[in-house]
C-alpha cells in the first residue's frame, strides 16, 4: 500500500534534505557590509596580523644604529642615531612599510637586536628586523626574508697612505690584509672572491673594525658601499674608498628578517610592492642615500 504525505510535509522535508546537502563542506566567511554577499578575510588586514605585541608593531635593529641608515639625535638607550626618529633611509623605509600595513607611527616600537641574533633559529622578539641584513640561503635555513628594499655593492675603505689606496682591480687587493665585522656578507666577500694571500681580520663590530684601520693593523676595511662613505665622512676624513666591488654571482641585497614561516611575510612583501610600485622606496632611496652612488668599481 502506498502512503501519501500531505504536501505541506512533503515539502518541510525536502527544504531539510536540501538544508544538510553541502553544509559540511561550506568554508567560513565574513558577511560583506552590503548587498548580502560574502568576501573572505584578508589576511593582511591589520586586525588580523599575528604581531609579538597586541596593537604594536615592533621592529628590530642594532644599536649603535649608524647613518646613513639611520638619523637623528640619540635618544634614550640609542647610540650615534635614533631608529625611532624616521630619519635615515632604513627608518624611513620601516615606517613607509608600517602605514602600508595599517600602522601609525605611534603604534610602531622597536627595539635592539644584535646583528647576529636577528638571523639565529629561534622565537623572536620582533615583527621584522631592519638592519643591513644581505640574504643568504645559509641565514634563510633559520630565518624569513622579504624581498630587497635595497640592492647593495660591497667596497673597501684604506687611509689615504695605505699601499692599496691606488689599487684598481681585485688583483691589486691580494697582498693586502683585509678586515670585515663578524658574520657579514663583506666578510664573505673577501673569502669567496678576493681570496687575499693573507689571512682576513675579523671584527666583532663595525667601530672595532674602524679602530683597527685607523691604528694600521689592516689595509682596508670592507664594507657595504653606503657604510663606506660615512666612514670616510665621519669617522675615518683621512680616508677614502679605494672602490666597489663588482656583483659576482646573484645580486646581493637587503631583505628584513621575520621569524621562520612568518604570517607576516607575505604582508611585509605586499607592502614592499606597493611601495615600489608608487616610487616611493625610490624617493626614499634618493631622499637618504643619493650622494652615496658612486665609487670606481674594481675590476
Amino acid at each position: 500500500m502506498r502512503l501519501r504525505l500531505p504536501l505541506a510535509l512533503l515539502v518541510l522535508a525536502l527544504a531539510f534534505v536540501a538544508a544538510g546537502c553541502g553544509s559540511k563542506e561550506s568554508a567560513p566567511t565574513v558577511p560583506a557590509a552590503t548587498g548580502g554577499e560574502t568576501v573572505a578575510t584578508d589576511p593582511c588586514a591589520k586586525d588580523q596580523l599575528q604581531l609579538v605585541n597586541d596593537g604594536k608593531l615592533t621592529i628590530g635593529t642594532d644599536n649603535p644604529a649608524y647613518p646613513p641608515w639611520f638619523g637623528g639625535s640619540p635618544q634614550g638607550q640609542w647610540k650615534i642615531s635614533d631608529p625611532e626618529s624616521g630619519k635615515g633611509f632604513e627608518s624611513a623605509v620601516a615606517y613607509a612599510v608600517a602605514k602600508e600595513m595599517g600602522f601609525t607611527n605611534a603604534e610602531v616600537e622597536w627595539t635592539v637586536v644584535p646583528f647576529n641574533n636577528s638571523f639565529k633559529p629561534g622565537p623572536k622578539d620582533f615583527d621584522f628586523d631592519i638592519n643591513q641584513i644581505s640574504y643568504a640561503p645559509k641565514r634563510a635555513e633559520a630565518v624569513d626574508f622579504s624581498d630587497s628594499y635595497y640592492d647593495v655593492n660591497q667596497s673597501v675603505v684604506a687611509l689615504n697612505d695605505s699601499k692599496i689606496a691606488n689599487a684598481t682591480s681585485l688583483a691589486d687587493l691580494k697582498d693586502a690584509k683585509l678586515g670585515a665585522p663578524v658574520g657579514t656578507t663583506s666578510y664573505d666577500y673577501i673569502t669567496e672572491n678576493i681570496q687575499p694571500s693573507q689571512q682576513p681580520q675579523v671584527y666583532d663590530t663595525l667601530d672595532a673594525g674602524v679602530a683597527a684601520l685607523k691604528a694600521k693593523q689592516i689595509d682596508g676595511l670592507v664594507v657595504d658601499l653606503p657604510t663606506a662613505f660615512f666612514i670616510t665622512a665621519v669617522q675615518v676624513p683621512n680616508g677614502k674608498i679605494v672602490g666597489q666591488f663588482p656583483t659576482i654571482g646573484s645580486q646581493e641585497y637587503f631583505g628584513m628578517v621575520l621569524a621562520k614561516d612568518s604570517p607576516l611575510t607575505e604582508c611585509v612583501n605586499e607592502a614592499l610592492a606597493h611601495l615600489k610600485d608608487s616610487g616611493e622606496l625610490s624617493q626614499i632611496q634618493q631622499t637618504w642615500l643619493s650622494d652615496k652612488a658612486s665609487a670606481p668599481v674594481l675590476q
